[in-house]
């Protein structure tokens, strides 16, 4: 036991250090005043979402970007509440060039259906989706323009990050959520991304067919964003980037029960078992085992079959590394606030760690109102 303490610890140390020095090794991206050219066709799945259309519709009247230049097409996943009628009311002002379509059903993946559906429709040769609860930046699309007119991109990863008040609950969600950034953001450093957010994540429409899609992984229900990822970085590795600037990050909020919080993990969870990428198998595994190993240490010293000073190494090393990694992701987003609230959320994550890797493979999850298979 005491030498799996060791190597766990070891493993886990190597790794959140190489994310660190990855994450500093993505400069901060500052567009800068170009003419805009890139034109984009915004991709926006959504069901039951009466309350949060009105904002996004909002933001993406106040976009900085020519209204020329882009398109939004929004799809609607077979919403059961007045989603449509509300997007309907809130779009006849508005001066953007918007669709609304109906999802195209063809797999069990309904919003991997959604976006396919929403690129077919589209007219213009780069893709953007985003989700209809995101808040968008008023530079949004000026820094994605920028980007792609300095770089040879064909798929772009953008920040994302929770916008919350700083209660436990959701500055537990926000601290969770930028270990996800971080640990997105410090891969690309090291040269082994596997982490995308479909909430902020452009692609050119070539790439998409080139790519067929999300055929080969259909039949898990989430994951167009990380799987779509995996394809381009297999086949496209120089094209894809990820895109460290403020001026992109796309806000949404955290969830609103621990229930629901905990159905979202045990969907994100279920993804890491379909991945093809071995780095993100391997840092699955290495997370997974030393939030067990903290767990586990306990109970046995609880019984009295292991030493305090083996429960406590890990400990101390896992506390140190992630707060470090933590920390600097917080300075970029801005979000500091939310670590008051870090050494409480450091103690209950390896519960919510096992209990959602165990569920993701023993049981269901909800998601918008329909069950599916994990």
């Amino acid at each position: 036991m005491i030498l799996t303490v060791f190597i766990i610890s070891l493993l886990y140390l190597l790794l959140i250090g190489a994310f660190l020095w990855g994450f500093h090794k993505i400069r901060r991206f500052h567009p800068k005043a170009v003419n805009p050219k890139t034109t984009f066709s915004i991709i926006i799945p959504f069901r039951n979402e009466a309350g949060n259309l009105p904002r996004i519709v909002s933001a993406l009247g106040e976009l900085a970007y020519p209204k020329h230049l882009f398109e939004v097409i929004f799809v609607d996943d077979d919403s059961t509440d007045n989603s449509v009628d509300r997007l309907n009311e809130v779009l006849s002002p508005s001066p953007l060039d918007t669709t609304i379509i109906k999802n195209n059903r063809m797999t069990p993946a309904p919003k991997k259906d959604a976006i396919t559906t929403g690129i077919a429709a589209s007219k213009y040769e780069w893709v953007i989706t985003t989700d209809a609860d995101c808040v968008l930046p008023r530079h949004w699309l000026n820094s994605y323009d920028v980007f792609i007119q300095h770089t040879k991109s064909q798929c772009i990863v953008g920040p994302v990050r929770f916008y919350t008040k700083a209660n436990f609950f959701n500055s537990f969600q926000v601290l969770d959520f930028l270990s996800l950034q971080a640990t997105a953001i410090g891969a690309f450093g090291i040269r082994q991304p596997f982490l995308s957010n479909g909430a902020n994540l452009a692609y050119t429409k070539s790439l998409f067919h080139q790519l067929q899609g999300f055929e080969g992984n259909t039949h898990i229900a989430s994951g167009d964003d990380i799987f779509l990822l995996e394809k381009a970085v297999r086949t496209h590795p120089g094209a894809v980037h990820y895109m460290k600037c403020k001026a992109a990050i796309v806000n949404t909020f955290p969830e609103p029960t621990w229930r629901n919080y905990l159905q979202q993990r045990i969907r994100w969870a279920s993804k890491a078992k379909a991945y093809n990428n071995w780095f993100g198998k391997y840092t699955g595994a290495v997370v997974l085992s030393m939030n067990a190993l903290i767990i586990i240490g306990a109970v046995l010293f609880g019984i009295g079959l292991l030493s305090f000073e083996y429960v406590l190494f890990p400990l101390i090393l896992k506390l140190s590394i992630d707060f470090s990694l933590l920390y600097v992701t917080a300075l970029f987003f801005d979000q500091q606030r939310h670590l008051k609230q870090f050494l409480i959320s450091f103690l209950i994550y390896p519960f919510v760690t096992v209990y959602s890797a165990l569920m993701a493979l023993f049981s269901s999850y909800s998601w918008k109102g329909r069950t599916f298979k994990s």
